[in-house]
């Protein structure tokens, strides 16, 4: 008889922790998963899932005006936010059943309560105050928005959690901050009929993506209604004496609206887990330091997905933890490939990315070229959205390899996902071009730009 009651104990169940328990119980290990809330985690209770069921709703008043043009006569359009959200509802409270029928279809004991660490075998559930031991503890808790509890007044601010729950749409919202997602918010609100603020205290929004990719999205955004305020911060926010908000920035602006959001990056939820009473060593963020095998400091506790703060990413946490499965209960030490990594802003229109931006590959390469095409995409031409597509490949000189792909325009996201495979197999300029277009699309262009818009020769364009 084992000394344990667990081979495998996990705490949390995000889209990593179910991934990594449901696949240990497939394989005979007595596994047991504790959740404090629900199933599912960030991504599928209030992240991705949501986040992209809220833009799709979005868009639908583009489509209404975009009709016209091929003929069709659009009637009079109203919106309810209260269906929206109780749609939204129904398809989480759906996936989380799968997420638990999986767990225990593999034999996986299910417990609903907060757990947090003893030592380094040894978990106590909140709930009933019974102490359970496992071989292995993994730790996939996630992370939490950021509560940017320094700003005076940020106790009256909703976070992304509470923006897929409101009980009415505001009229006017003001959120803050500048990566993927204070800018796919401000798309969906926007596109919601709300009037809409982002600010963002960089010099444009969407850091380290391609610069052409964020002017792009940037000039979309303002063409759509959305006001964008760079370079400037919320000093504090306070109630209004007839009702909402008034924030007061550090450039001396006012801004009256009915919300503020604060989109100002997510921390590691490591907060009363039992980490330092277990010798778990963390960043002076809260993030769980680990190994390339997702190994913490003690050597039976792991931890995977934005609870380590490598790639908050849910598709990264989810492979992370096959990566440790296959370590740990397969005889086969395998390391997560975080090396070239698609990801997409469900923006409006979407940026879809892989590999190096022009400014990255400047600093890795002696000489790039850079191919890019910036066009007016073929509905548009019937719908008469003036809106442009851009696309743009960053190729190495001396290896002809692409090693970036950036695409800003509808389905980039879908492009990005089939992009990300041809630069993850080495693929050359040469490669591309030989591939033949599928006429008429958008994303031929990526296969037909056969010589180059410019190049940079040590870190100079030529």
């Amino acid at each position: 008889m084992t000394a344990f009651d667990y081979d495998l104990f996990v705490i949390g169940g995000g889209s990593g922790g179910v991934r990594a328990g449901r696949l240990a119980a497939s394989l005979g290990k007595r596994v047991a998963i504790a959740e404090e809330y629900r199933f599912g985690g960030t991504c599928v209770i209030r992240g991705c899932v949501p986040k992209k069921l809220f833009v799709y709703a979005s868009q639908f008043p583009e489509h209404f005006e975009d009709a016209a043009g091929f003929g069709w006569q659009v009637g009079e359009t109203s919106f309810d936010w209260t269906k929206l959200v109780a749609a939204k509802d129904r398809e989480i409270a759906r996936l989380e059943g799968l997420y638990r029928r999986g767990l225990e279809n593999a034999g996986a004991e299910i417990l609903e309560t907060r757990a947090e660490l003893v030592d380094a075998h040894t978990v106590r559930l909140v709930k009933t105050g019974q102490t359970v031991t496992a071989e292995r503890i993994l730790i996939a808790t996630g992370g939490a928005p950021n509560p940017h509890a320094a700003l005076p007044g940020h106790e009256l601010c909703i976070s992304s959690n509470e923006a897929f729950d409101l009980p009415e749409l505001p009229r006017s919202i003001l959120i803050a901050g500048g990566g993927y997602i204070a800018v796919e918010f401000a798309n969906i609100f926007n596109g919601l009929g709300v009037d809409t603020t982002l600010i963002y205290r960089g010099k444009e929004i969407l850091s380290r993506f391609d610069e052409d990719m964020r002017r792009g999205l940037h000039k979309a955004m303002e063409e759509k209604g959305i006001r964008i305020i760079c370079t400037d911060v919320i000093e504090d926010v306070s109630k209004a004496p007839a009702g909402g908000l008034v924030a007061r920035t550090l450039a001396g602006q006012t801004l009256a609206v009915d919300t503020v959001m604060l989109a100002l990056g997510r921390d590691p939820n490591t907060q009363g887990l039992g980490l330092e009473a277990a010798g778990v060593e963390v960043t002076e963020r809260g993030a769980i330091v680990v190994d390339e095998y997702s190994r913490s400091s003690v050597a039976h506790i792991f931890a995977l997905g934005d609870v380590t703060d490598r790639v908050q990413l849910t598709p990264v946490a989810i492979h992370e933890a096959m990566c440790f499965i296959e370590t740990e209960f397969r005889n086969n030490p395998t390391t997560p490939d975080l090396d070239l990594i698609a990801t997409a802003v469900f923006s409006q229109p979407e940026i879809g990315t892989v590999g190096l931006s022009e400014e990255a590959a400047c600093k890795r390469y002696p000489e790039i070229e850079v191919y890019r095409a910036e066009f007016r995409p073929m509905k548009a031409t019937l719908s008469g959205r003036a809106e442009k597509m851009i696309m743009k490949l960053i190729v190495d000189s001396a290896s002809r390899k692409v090693v970036g792909a950036h695409v800003l325009g509808h389905d980039a996201g879908e492009m990005a996902q089939l992009l990300g495979i041809s630069l993850k197999a080495g693929c050359t300029k040469e490669d591309f071009d030989r591939t033949m277009a599928v006429h008429p699309t958008a994303a031929e262009e990526l296969v037909t730009m056969y010589q180059p818009t410019y190049r940079v020769r040590n870190g100079e364009r030529v």
